[in-house]
């Protein structure tokens, strides 16, 4: 694979080289050169330096060369190495090459092509060249020399048997066995050396014999006559030279063998005897032990056996039992080389330890020393689970420091035992071995082989027992990363551990942990946060933003995975946090509501916002904060001048008065403790009045007027609050303990609440969420009116108020007078879900209603019961009637379950229109209604709807309530265009029957739009387009319908033309507001979404405006218009015929619910007579609506002659404060007296307003008077 990357150039040119460096070699010697070969230079190149090798063909020389290359510390990157039959002349030079093996007699030559890391010093070549050319050199000697080395040791043999040593024939014989086993090829021999002991100088010295060297030791001239070695061994040493025994030494040399493997030199002295038995010197082989000795059975080997034998006879354990197998297990896989060198007596003492280790996980050293301290053997006893290679090195400083050594070689076995054998040997210099303490020495190993895991065993013995840490250990003993176990201390984990085992009932799978770390002192403001997850782990980008919300700085965050034994991984992620601003935090004090609010805005129960700073600041909990959270959302939706982030600020800037603000609310608002399901107590009002002194005096304090401003209207809201659900838990009125609601309700009294804009409800609820926010304004005790789904969050309540402004004037045809909810969904999936979108709708809109219904009064009976846990701050309270609106109108039987569930005394009367009521679509009632002022208006011109054909523009699609049944009550009518918020439908000449019936056939179709229009029934140059279109191309038969000239509009123009267009009818059956007056702003109108297409009433030129849907005109817009021509009223006047149905509806089941309590009537015949009932009272509400346009249309034909009545009227509502004459843009006395003198007279608009008030005056009169009581009215009235 190397050559095969290759170039053939390089290739070619590399053979070349070699070739021409082998052309000419000397007889016996190595030619070797080391270069850099260059294109330029050498004719061909490579990124490495190339070693080309000459010798002559012998037994590991590629061994040998590969060991001085990583000698030098250089990488191996290819070697080569051919060998070929060779036929050189005298000289050396090459005359031929031979590739055929079939020449053994001739001469064979190894080429070796050796490339390594580039060396560009030439220096550096130069020694690589010269340590391979020396090392070539050895293996040359021992090669050369190995026959005679061989003989040489044959003959040491023969001297033995022919003159025994003075020893016991025992003795004798096992040495002579062990010289004869090393010639059967187990010790490569790599040198021989005879000495001559000699005494110089008084010391015994070895001296030597010369021309004895061969292999490896063979002399040279630079070779000490005496022994070197041998004369810095310690005296104790050198003395047993002269000991007869023992006959045959074996030990390592000081010096790595250069020759086939890199180890260290086995060392065997055989000692020489004279005559007399003394010794005289020593037979010194050198070599290496061949593989064949390493795997030999230790009962093979001559010397070995002995030992063997010996030690397990003195330990006395029988062959066959656990302990004797033990024993000889460990004789068996004792190191071979300690084997060869130990004492029997040493060999015992070790071994023995070893088996009483057995298979317990403790730490053991055994150490020997060489007897020439020349190394130190260490045998380290280890669990398994401990070892790495990081321990292994440590055990290497720390035994090379102990004993004062210069290197360390080991060698590890690793098996199935729970122990693992590290064997260090550690270099040391002859007399230079430092005594030790061996106990010290083991702790000290011991302490560092102690794994992480060991003190987190310990840890949660200490903090559990052993019992549970047990499990507990089992479980997470391999489950933390190595990053974790260096940054986090085993008894620190044992904390991680008791929340990580608590992440499968945790709530969300979260857990959480808020700390001082130990070097986070107190003073300095710095805090530790561990967040415990389990599945995914936290994005950093989701969590930063929620801590730095609550007042810290995050300085770091580390992440950490744990994989628990047959678990899921769990997360650790711990954030270093530093405190922004007060730095004397009581960490342990403040963690429980630190974790738990962090984990309610992690779940999404709390909003991320800086209200939450509120938590380290003022020491407030998750549901305090959410106190003033819901006040601030108030102030945003009533005008306050001040943003939401001023508002946070402000309190995290005053935590005193934010707590004070708190208290406040609980004194006035907090139920008695043993108030169960009745009726909660009024609070602790005297405490609540010196409380608010309190807060007035701290107010005082405050030097910044806008601070002021925001804490003064807390103040004030707080105080302006009648009723909370803030204690109220759980779903339904059960008073029984459980999690606090999802959502806060407040009812307020309107009239105390500064700056609210006109005119003031006079009860208002309020229903703060996470998911949603809504609002329910009355304007009275008994009211009734419509909830909507808004669309508008930023002002959903200035939208609420124009409804209910509309619907206390729609209301003067009931009894109850108007009232108006919406509410607007803050987190709500994407549109293109529609399911996902509607369940989000309708979960909110219960929880909405769940929100009103907690602050409302019950009646059971006679009696009125208020509602649990709630402080009661104004009289009974029990009329609460809700109505469909724009988004709702199929959520009726929603709001009759929810009811249902608190068993709310109007039962399904509680929302009109439900299963078991009256479908206004179905009746048509809205629309019908909405008729009967449009064929007034044309019969004022003279104009009979029903017989005669008529032009129409409209707003809305046929899958409508409003614009469905209204664009079907005349078979006359020709539709020239439509619009709503999908498409634009234009028929300029329509076919009035076709047209007729394809409406009709719409609007059964479920669903559906005006793009389901079949288009072949559209005339020509008509069409249907998406409002999504860039522009529209205007035919010549849509510029005469719609009375333009324009050949290419945008749909945003075009709807504004339809809206413009000179037609008879102009019928509004959508959602918007299209029309205002040329004095108001886009701003004033408060419906963004048709700022580019509204136009000013003085541009209409339709005839009449039928106002089935609500707000499709501004009041000043329908003045406007009126005083240029139009003849319309108010939405008020044409679509009170819903709110006057669902009215009718919810009296005819509040009077049913007598007889159905008694037992008289079941509800299954309840719902049979409403179902008989529905034309009568279609026809009652038609009447109502037939009647009021009757009234108007006399006033309108009186005109200016009823001007001064009209005016005095006025004068009279604004006096008793029931009419503020701007809210309801009423002209002033000038204008009217301006129009008194051009003979011009109220419009139908105004005119519409002053009939409601005139009502809503008489409503108050007749209920101040005593006629309600009167047993004649109450006659009557049952009539």
């Amino acid at each position: 694979e190397d050559i095969a990357v290759r170039s053939v150039e390089d290739l070619y040119g590399a053979v070349l080289s070699h070739w021409q460096f082998a052309r000419k070699r000397e007889p016996g010697t190595t030619k070797i050169r080391a270069f850099n070969p260059v294109a330029g230079e050498h004719g061909w190149s490579s990124r490495h330096t190339v070693v080309e090798i000459v010798n002559d063909d012998m037994p590991f020389l590629v061994d040998s060369a590969s060991m001085e290359v990583n000698r030098q510390g250089l990488t191996l990157h290819l070697i080569v190495h051919p060998i070929f039959a060779v036929d050189r002349d005298a000289s050396g030079t090459l005359k031929s090459i031979d590739l055929r093996e079939n020449k053994p007699d001739a001469p064979r030559e190894s080429f070796m092509h050796i490339e390594v890391d580039r060396v560009a010093d030439p220096a550096a070549r130069a020694e690589l060249a010269k340590g391979i050319e020396r090392v070539l050199g050895d293996v040359r000697a021992a090669v050369t020399d190995w026959k005679a080395m061989i003989a040489q040791l044959h003959q040491v043999i023969d001297e033995i048997d022919l003159q025994p040593p003075p020893l016991p024939r025992e003795e004798v014989s096992e040495n002579r066995a062990f010289l004869q086993w090393l010639a059967e090829d187990n010790l490569l021999l790599l040198g021989y050396r005879r000495h001559d002991l000699a005494t110089v100088n008084g010391e015994d010295a070895l001296r030597l014999v010369p021309g004895s060297g061969l292999g490896v030791l063979r002399e040279s001239e630079t070779d000490a006559a005496l022994s070197t070695s041998f004369a810095v061994l310690p005296a104790e040493a050198r003395a047993t030279a002269r000991a007869a025994s023992p006959m045959v030494v074996i030990t390592k040399a000081n010096s790595r063998s250069t020759v086939h493997r890199p180890g260290y030199i086995d060392y065997i002295g055989i000692k020489r005897y004279g005559a007399d038995g003394a010794v005289i010197g020593e037979h010194r082989f050198v070599g290496l032990f061949t593989s064949a000795a390493y795997n030999n059975r230790v009962a093979e080997v001559p010397l070995l056996r002995g030992k063997i034998e010996q030690v397990a006879a003195r330990s006395g354990l029988a062959p066959g039992s656990h302990l004797g197998k033990a024993m000889a297990h460990v004789l068996e896989s004792y190191p071979r080389d300690e084997l060869f060198q130990i004492t029997a007596d040493e060999l015992y003492e070790i071994a023995t330890g070893i088996v009483q280790l057995g298979e317990r996980q403790r730490f053991r050293l055994f150490v020997r020393r060489d007897p020439f301290e020349r190394f130190v053997s260490c045998l380290i006893f280890v669990p398994r689970e401990n070892y790495t290679t990081d321990l292994r090195l440590r055990f290497q400083k720390i035994l090379i420091d102990a004993f004062e050594g210069s290197t360390a070689d080991f060698d590890v076995l690793l098996t199935d035992a729970v122990l693992a054998r590290i064997h260090i040997t550690v270099r040391t210099t002859p007399g230079k071995v430092r005594e030790v303490d061996l106990r010290a020495i083991e702790t000290q190993l011991a302490n560092a082989a102690r794994r992480w895991q060991d003190d987190l065993r310990q840890a949660l013995n200490d903090e559990e027992g052993e019992a549970r840490a047990a499990a507990s250990y089992k479980r997470f003993n391999s489950a933390f990363s190595a990053a974790y176990e260096e940054a986090v201390l085993p008894r620190q984990a044992v904390a991680d551990i008791r929340r990580l085992d608590a992440l499968d009932v945790a709530p969300g799978g979260l857990a959480l942990n808020l700390y001082r770390p130990l070097e986070g002192h107190a003073g300095h403001g710095r805090l530790g946060f561990k967040l415990y997850r389990k599945g995914a782990p936290i994005v950093l980008s989701d969590s930063l933003p929620m801590l730095e919300r609550m007042g810290v700085r995050v300085m770091s965050e580390r992440g950490y995975q744990v994989v628990p034994e047959s678990g899921e991984p769990l997360w650790v992620h711990d954030f270093s946090l530093q405190l922004a601003g007060s730095d004397d935090i009581d960490a342990e004090a403040i963690a429980p509501l630190f974790e738990e609010s962090f984990a309610r805005v992690f779940e999404g129960a709390v909003e991320n916002d800086d209200f939450n700073r509120l938590v380290l600041r003022a020491g407030l909990s998750a549901d305090e904060i959410v106190i003033l959270r819901a006040y601030a959302k108030v102030m945003r939706q009533t005008g306050f001048g001040l943003s939401q982030t001023f508002v946070e600020t402000t309190l995290a800037t005053h935590p005193r008065i934010a707590r004070m603000l708190v208290t406040l609310f609980k004194l006035r608002f907090a139920p008695a403790a043993d108030v169960g399901s009745k009726a909660a107590s009024s609070g602790d009002q005297g405490a609540a009045a010196s409380q608010v002194n309190a807060i007035e005096q701290a107010l005082d304090k405050v030097s910044n007027l806008s601070e002021d401003k925001v804490l003064r209207q807390y103040l004030a809201l707080i105080v302006a609050t009648l009723r909370t659900n803030y204690w109220r838990t759980g779903v339904g009125t059960s008073g029984a303990a459980g999690p606090r609601r999802a959502f806060l309700s407040f009812k307020f009294d309107s009239a105390q609440i500064p700056g609210l804009p006109e005119p003031r409800p006079l009860f208002e609820i309020f229903v703060y969420s996470t998911r949603f926010e809504g609002v329910h304004l009355r304007g009275g005790r008994v009211a009734r009116g419509g909830l909507r789904w808004s669309d508008r969050p930023e002002d959903f309540r200035t939208e609420v108020l124009g409804l209910v402004k509309a619907q206390m004037v729609k209301n003067t045809v009931i009894v109850p007078v108007g009232s108006k909810g919406g509410f607007v969904l803050k987190k709500a999936p994407p549109m293109t879900d529609r399911e996902a979108y509607l369940k989000e709708g309708v979960d909110c809109y219960r929880d909405y209603l769940r929100g009103l219904l907690d602050l409302t009064d019950n009646r059971v009976g006679n009696a009125i019961v208020p509602p649990p846990h709630v402080v009661r701050h104004d009289a009974d309270d029990p009329y609460l009637v809700v109505a469909a609106d724009k988004g709702t109108a199929t959520f009726s039987d929603y709001a009759n379950a929810v009811s249902a569930e608190y068993g709310f005394w109007l039962a399904d009367a509680f929302a009109s229109g439900g299963s078991a009521g009256y479908d206004h679509k179905e009746m048509g009632i809205t629309a019908r209604g909405a008729w009967e002022s449009v064929k007034r208006h044309f019969r004022e011109i003279g104009i009979n709807t029903q017989t005669t054909e008529f032009t129409c523009v409209g707003i809305g699609d046929m899958s409508g309530d409003v614009f469905g049944n209204g664009m079907l009550l005349s078979r006359h009518i020709r539709l020239l265009a439509a619009f709503d918020h999908r498409h634009v439908f234009i028929d300029p000449a329509p076919d009035v029957a076709a047209s007729f019936a394809e409406r009709e056939r719409l609007y059964a179709l479920p669903r559906s739009s005006w793009a389901d229009y079949n288009q072949k029934l559209i005339s020509p140059g008509g069409g249907i387009w998406a409002r999504s279109e860039k522009s529209i191309p205007i035919s010549p038969q849509v510029q005469a319908a719609l009375g333009i000239s324009a050949t290419k509009l945008t749909p945003t123009e075009l709807i504004s033309s339809i809206l413009k267009a000179p037609v008879d009818l102009l019928y509004n059956g959508g959602i918007g507001t299209y029309v205002k007056a040329i004095s108001e702003s886009h701003l004033d109108v408060g419906d963004r979404a048709n700022d580019a297409l509204r136009v000013n009433g003085v541009e209409l030129r339709c005839k009449v405006i039928g106002e089935g849907g609500n707000l499709g005109l501004t009041q000043l817009g329908r003045v406007e218009a009126a005083l240029n021509g139009v003849k319309l009223y108010t939405d008020a006047i044409d679509n009170s015929a819903g709110v006057d149905t669902s009215d009718h509806e919810v009296n005819i089941k509040i009077l049913l619910s007598l007889p159905i309590a008694d037992g008289e009537l079941t509800e299954k015949q309840r719902n049979t007579q409403l179902v008989a009932m529905t034309d009568d009272v279609a026809a009652l509400v038609l009447r109502d609506n037939y009647f009021q346009g009757q009234s108007l249309s006399v006033s309108g034909r009186m005109g200016a002659l009823l001007l001064d009545h009209q005016q005095r009227f006025i004068r009279f509502l604004e006096k008793r404060g029931a009419l503020n004459r701007a809210i309801e843009f009423l002209p002033s006395d000038d204008e009217i007296d301006e129009r008194r003198a051009k003979g011009i007279s109220l419009t139908g608009p105004e005119r519409a307003v002053l009939l409601a008030y005139s009502k809503m005056w008489l409503f108050d009169e007749l209920l101040a008077s005593d006629l309600p009581e009167d047993p004649w009215v109450g006659t009557a009235l049952a009539r």
